[in-house]
């Protein structure tokens, strides 16, 4: 039995490449967690497409064992996080299992965005914060100026942050020092009953669903008949444990705590996360503060390149979301592209990730319709509707306004770009709603429409600053605008793949760059092609792909002109007949680059 004061549980919390799995890594090594045999990079990254890509997507848990200077041995269970905007909620509710949080900033690259959204969330969570500079080891680190940083924009007390190198592994043993003495111990009464909260959960082959949870009151035992709250569904325990990091089998699990249970069940949507667990004999437990489920707000269509792969892709997209609850995925049929699946993502790099691991694990040729948002539609007959997909978007006659998804953002970036970063945010219909400046940088929060941003906006960002903006944001809501739905006709035929929704002031230039990007992606048929761009019932933008030519007058020679004259009037009829009857096909990879623009 470990005593509640020896048990510190803590979540490493960080803008994305700043060293959070690195860290984690040092820690492990240093408390000889792992031998240095064993240990590898990226330690709790279990993913091959994290170690890949050097991000975490899934927040990770161990346990350590460290002898303090005290001389007492401690149980402190780190929680390893995301970094990326996309994947906050991964940090959001691996915060509710910890009581500290180790706010880790790179001393070279100072406070970004994401270092102040996680610093909010852990404060918003009650966490004590210690803050850690990181890469101390690099010639460019300047801990003085990161200090100050620190405290003028988060507002956190700097003057005792921990600097170390989590390469070298320099002043590492400081963190832990600071873990034992400034992180409180887990507040629960081991004599309670039963309450759990339930962290996480994902599907392994061989054991069903593994949960992660965190034993607030009480005591878990092997052989427990247990009950979640939230489904009233019943299971008895089969195996209870630690992750150290290898899943390490214990008999009991009591306050304070973090480990896993398995307990034969066979679906993941069946484990809500936020949800309480109870003993099935303590029907009065009250349930712990729910952690609000995740909700996509970027919607795509994944179709296959070969219609037989349709079913490959539904068993894929299956497969996947047992492991992932934020994904969402229903089926849908387009007239252009055929039967494929329209699904749902917290942003384009949780996008990026699904569509990487389909084409990688179940060898998919997919096609990958214009990333959208949510669109709430008010109905002249007083309905409101949801629109997810623009080609959904119902007759203009019958609607009274269309709202879009607001976000307010954060940018973080050196005070030479500052100019150029305003004027992207105006260019993609963004209020401005603060200025400030720290140190040599400046945070600037504006006020900007979700489906300015979800396409092409990081990349623009980063291109203009020279990588050294950071991006993060919030939702905020719907708010009515003038919105339009843009159709793109080739052939005269409408392809609602690339059907988009745009503020009617825009709809011109983005029509006009979408038909010249299309005119150059699609080859030339035997017939001439028009590409335009409509609004409504209007053209608004036109280019025309001409026809290749044959010359069927090549073996005419001598006699009269009348007989050239008739040979080319029927390559003429033949053309038009092609163009009426004749079917356009555009290249995968056109729906993604036609809509590529420079702003």
């Amino acid at each position: 039995m470990t005593d509640t004061s020896l048990i510190r549980n803590f979540s490493i919390v960080a803008h994305i490449d700043h060293g959070k799995s690195t860290l984690a890594d040092r820690l492990m090594q240093t408390t000889g967690t792992v031998s240095d045999r064993e240990l590898k990079e990226q330690m709790l990254d279990t993913m091959d497409i994290e170690r890949e890509r050097g991000i975490t997507i899934k927040a990770n848990t161990v346990c350590i064992q460290y002898q303090a200077k005290d001389g007492l041995q401690y149980s402190l269970n780190l929680i390893d996080t995301p970094g990326h905007v996309d994947f906050s909620y991964e940090v959001s509710r691996s915060m509710r299992a910890a009581e500290g949080s180790l706010l880790v900033v790179d001393a070279t690259q100072g406070v970004e965005a994401q270092t102040l959204a996680n610093a909010y969330l852990a404060i918003e969570a009650e966490h004590e914060i210690v803050p850690v500079l990181n890469k101390i080891d690099l010639p460019a680190a300047d801990v003085d100026r990161v200090s100050d940083q620190i405290e003028d924009v988060i507002g956190i007390d700097a003057s005792n942050a921990i600097v170390v190198s989590a390469k070298t592994g320099q002043g590492v043993k400081g963190i832990l020092e600071a873990v034992v003495e400034r992180l409180p111990p887990p507040v629960g009464n081991r004599e309670a009953p039963l309450r759990a909260l339930l962290v996480d959960s994902w599907y392994d082959q061989f054991l069903g669903v593994v949960v992660l949870l965190r034993i607030m009151d009480g005591r878990l035992a092997k052989g427990d008949r247990i009950r979640m709250l939230a489904t009233d569904a019943v299971y008895g325990v089969d195996r209870i444990g630690l992750f150290c990091p290898e899943m390490r089998d214990v008999d009991a699990l009591e306050a304070g705590q973090i480990g896993y249970l398995i307990a034969s069940i066979k679906r993941v949507r069946d484990t809500i996360v936020g949800d309480t667990i109870a003993l099935e004999r303590s029907p009065d437990v009250r349930p712990i503060t729910n952690i609000e489920p995740s909700k996509p707000v970027v919607f795509c269509g994944f179709f296959p390149v070969d219609g037989s792969d349709f079913q490959n892709l539904r068993g894929g997209l299956e497969k996947i979301s047992i492991n992932d609850s934020s994904f969402s995925s229903e089926a849908e049929t387009s007239p252009a592209l055929g039967l494929g699946f329209r699904c749902g993502f917290l942003g384009l790099l949780h996008l990026e990730v699904i569509r990487e691991r389909l084409q990688r694990e179940y060898n998919l040729d997919l096609i990958t319709t214009s990333p959208s948002v949510v669109y709430q539609v008010l109905l002249r007959t007083g309905d409101v509707i949801q629109v997810y997909n623009p080609a959904d978007l119902p007759d203009p006659a019958s609607i009274d306004v269309i709202e879009e998804p607001r976000i307010d953002a954060t940018i973080l970036v050196p005070d030479q770009y500052v100019g150029d970063v305003l004027a992207l945010c105006h260019a993609r219909r963004g209020i401005q709603r603060r200025l400030s400046f720290s140190g040599g940088r400046a945070m600037i929060e504006f006020d900007l429409p979700l489906n300015e941003v979800v396409f092409d906006f990081y990349n623009r960002l980063k291109s203009i600053s020279r990588g050294y903006a950071s991006f993060d944001y919030t939702l905020a809501g719907y708010r009515a605008d003038n919105l339009v739905k843009m159709n793109i006709l080739v052939n005269g035929e409408a392809v609602d793949a690339l059907s988009l929704i745009l503020h009617r002031s825009n709809c011109e230039a983005r029509g006009r760059k979408i038909c010249e990007n299309l005119k150059e992606l699609i080859p030339r048929h035997w017939f001439s092609i028009p590409i335009q761009a409509a609004v409504g019932g209007r053209i608004i933008a036109r280019e025309t792909i001409s026809a290749m030519r044959k010359d069927v007058t090549a073996k005419c020679y001598g006699g009269d002109v009348t007989r050239k004259k008739k040979l080319l009037k029927k390559q003429k009829e033949g053309k038009k007949r092609m163009r009426r009857f004749g079917k356009v096909e555009i290249p995968q990879g056109a729906f993604i680059s036609s809509l590529q623009f420079d702003s």
